[in-house]
């Protein structure tokens, strides 16, 4: 069934602020066409009304530059050749060297042709270009349309911090025309669709073009605005934490009406764009990622989501690569890093030590430790295992009254030591894994209180859990990125030991 396709230039009046566009063009690069290629250019060029497949420069967005690269697919299928590439670039330096955020509109079906191997490698230059941009700590976003294959697909137009493609817009590396032709049979239906890319963890999101604006709009007022400092954010309140049992904290932790991330979210962030999976073909229900602002201070935050687990689905290997690409944004874009722990456990069966469990553990360590932007980690619930240590080495560790850290469930502790599971409690007791005792013993540096039970109060409860984001974003502006990770490390190598 044929679309209608969206044209570049519309594209750009219907996302940005009206009459605010400037083109950035100038005459293509001369690439020295054959007769029949120069026929081929002048159609495009009468036809699309364009003189290259992809025009750039700037626009408004509510008052707000923002770099446009966008590809006209009616000039020669959007395709990408020397000129065309040579624009893209030159507009991502200028990008660059302004301190613009970019955002990048790709349809094409993909190398130009008629130029062949010469054209082929210029998606290097391009990604190349991209990459110093993110280098620069500057957002890029894209929205692909329909269709976008091939090199453009796999260079810059899988690139961006946030990818958001166009409902129903053929999106993959080899075009079903191409692979019929290849192969002699189709492609198999419904894989190479923004839908479908979207459910495996592919790009963030589905998105018509009248949504784009407030979308883009959202984004960026995560990560291109200021914080705004003049949101109040109420004081801390003084510890005053009931010397409750630790089994009874543990119990609370899993009230199926206790508020998780979500409620976090929905409750305390007064902005928020909804990221989804590695981007590499991988999503874990177990888990929520999101761009957000808790008393207008702009963050990354990770979480583990208690909504999406049950004993038979716990967070695997796909959980936590995620949770390395918030890292991975965090650093790029400068951003503060939040993390929420709350989980049951990580998956105990074949399929996820097969893929890599344990070393994906290790590597959320490692790269949290060493992560050069300001951290917080939040005890939300349960902090059962490896998948809550993964998130725990923060600058700064926050946990609810009746949230825990155990390296096992208590009932798994009580099987080790008693051979039964009858001693819960006197294990989560022994262990110290109360939010008291992970505060004596430094490894939390504040509580949240509950009210008694976060159950009871889950708007309260979440907007106190959002303040005290916000006060330890803000404490953590003062420190420089060097003294921050030297003290990250030094609590964790003095931790155990006496007081001096």
């Amino acid at each position: 069934m044929s679309r209608t396709r969206i044209s570049a230039r519309e594209l750009i009046g219907r996302v940005f602020d009206v009459g605010s566009f400037v083109s950035w063009d100038v005459t293509p690069v001369d690439v020295s066409p054959d007769a029949k290629y120069r026929t081929e250019l002048d159609t495009a060029a009468s036809k699309s009304g364009v003189d290259e497949s992809v025009i750039t420069g700037t626009a408004a967005l509510e008052g707000r530059r923002v770099a446009v690269i966008a590809c006209e697919f009616s000039f020669l299928a959007g395709s990408i050749g020397v000129a065309a590439a040579e624009r893209i670039v030159t507009a991502i330096e200028r990008a660059t060297a302004e301190g613009l955020p970019l955002l990048a509109s790709p349809t094409s079906g993909g190398t130009r042709m008629q130029e062949g191997t010469i054209a082929f490698v210029q998606m290097v230059k391009i990604t190349a270009a991209i990459a110093a941009h993110k280098t620069a700590h500057l957002p890029y976003l894209v929205y692909l349309r329909d269709p976008t294959t091939g090199g453009v697909f796999a260079s810059w137009g899988s690139l961006g911090h946030v990818t958001i493609a166009e409902p129903g817009a053929l999106v993959g590396f080899l075009g079903p025309r191409v692979y019929k032709a290849l192969y002699g049979a189709e492609f198999p239906a419904g894989v190479q669709t923004a839908e479908n890319l979207y459910r495996k963890g592919v790009i963030d999101g589905v998105a018509s073009v009248d949504q784009l604006r407030e979308l883009v709009d959202r984004a960026l007022h995560v990560l291109s605005d200021p914080a705004d400092d003049t949101i109040h954010i109420p004081e801390r309140e003084a510890q005053d934490i009931p010397d409750v049992p630790a089994w009874q904290s543990v119990i609370a932790s899993r009230r199926a009406d206790r508020p998780g991330v979500r409620q976090l979210v929905r409750h305390a962030s007064s902005t928020r764009v909804a990221l989804s999976g590695t981007g590499q073909g991988e999503v874990d229900s177990t888990v929520l990622l999101s761009l957000a602002r808790f008393g207008g201070q702009p963050c990354v935050l990770f979480g583990q989501d208690r909504a999406g687990q049950s004993a038979l689905n716990t967070m695997g290997p796909a959980a936590l690569r995620e949770a390395r690409r918030g890292m991975r944004m965090a650093a790029e874009l400068r951003m503060p890093l939040v993390l929420v722990i709350d989980t049951l456990g990580a998956a105990l069966s074949q399929e996820a030590e097969e893929r890599g469990l344990a070393p994906e553990i290790a590597r959320c360590i490692s790269d949290l430790v060493t992560l050069r932007t300001s951290t917080v980690s939040v005890i939300l619930g349960q902090g059962t295992g490896g998948g809550a240590l993964a998130l725990l080495p923060a600058d700064r560790v926050l946990a609810a009254q009746n949230g825990w850290l155990a390296p096992l469930p208590p009932e798994g502790a009580s099987a080790i030591v008693h051979r039964d599971t009858t001693h819960a409690p006197q294990m989560a007791a022994a262990q110290g894994i109360r939010s008291v005792d992970l505060l004596r013993d430094g490894v939390v540096d504040t509580v949240i209180p509950e009210r008694p039970d976060a159950a009871l109060e889950p708007v309260e409860f979440s907007e106190r859990v959002g303040a005290a984001i916000a006060r330890e974003i803000v404490a953590l502006r003062d420190f420089a990125d060097d003294d921050r990770m030297s003290s990250r490390l030094a609590r964790y190598r003095t931790l155990g030991f006496p007081p001096a």
